[in-house]
């Protein structure tokens, strides 16, 4: 007989080490399974909003129709308002397919109609500058955010306040429509808001590697696709508002 070593056990429960945190106890390939999944939703979102508000942005009719004429103002604030209507069903039915994908849809072409008219009032420089930056801060905070989880940090403890600071940007925002304060006071609400929705982003990415569920994938992909979106209309604000 031969004295041969003893094989490594490579039980998944055990924490291997593609565990995503050193807590781990589900299975890595399924954890890392659903997080592609999620991200794959997530660039189809982002596409189609590139390819909707790049339709708005150069058809200038669109725009025009949109703010110039009375049915177009209408549509307008039912495209601004839809996202947010919709968000009320789509967590309700986020594990029913395949209603969970239109009203994901619906709320995708809507916000990227909003998109695109943003981006059309405002000059190319600008989006260029926003979408190279919002990419840059992004992908630094994922990657940042999967090192921390790997090292054992938590940011569940971010929720309470995030709560807590964007009704103080919704007020804010209120208020700044209610009694405009100029450009310096754009700038500043750009700045927060660029702050929360990257601190929001962080949070979320952390729930996605420990807390979603299987079944919540849809709702998973709308936190990570509204938090992208409002850290590049925030960067936008910023840009816009230095400009004027």
């Amino acid at each position: 007989m031969t004295n041969e070593p003893p094989i490594a056990k490579t039980d998944l429960e055990t924490g291997p080490t593609g565990a995503l945190y050193p807590t781990m106890s589900e299975s890595p390939e399924l954890r890392w399974s659903f997080i592609r999944r999620i991200y794959s939703i997530v660039a189809v979102q982002l596409l189609l909003t590139i390819a909707v508000a790049t339709v708005v942005t150069l058809y200038h009719p669109i725009v025009n129709f949109l703010t110039t004429t009375r049915g177009g103002v209408v549509c307008f604030l039912l495209l601004f308002i839809t996202p947010i209507i919709i968000s009320w069903p789509l967590y309700h039915y986020r594990q029913r397919h395949p209603v969970n994908f239109v009203l994901l849809g619906i709320q995708t072409v809507s916000l990227a109609f909003v998109v695109g008219l943003a981006c059309a009032l405002t000059s190319g420089k600008m989006i260029l500058e926003s979408a190279i930056l919002t990419t840059v801060v992004v992908m630094s905070l994922t990657l940042y955010t999967f090192w921390a989880a790997k090292s054992g940090s938590d940011f569940k403890f971010l929720g309470p306040f995030l709560f807590a600071s964007l009704m103080v940007l919704l007020a804010f925002g209120l208020i700044q429509i209610l009694y405009p304060l100029g450009s310096l006071s754009v700038m500043i609400y750009g700045c927060l808001s660029a702050i929360i929705f990257c601190a929001y982003l962080v949070y979320d990415t952390d729930n996605l590697i420990k807390r979603y569920t299987y079944d919540d994938y849809i709702w998973a992909a709308v936190s990570l696709y509204l938090d992208v979106i409002n850290v590049f209309m925030a960067f936008l604000t910023v840009f816009s508002a230095a400009d004027g």
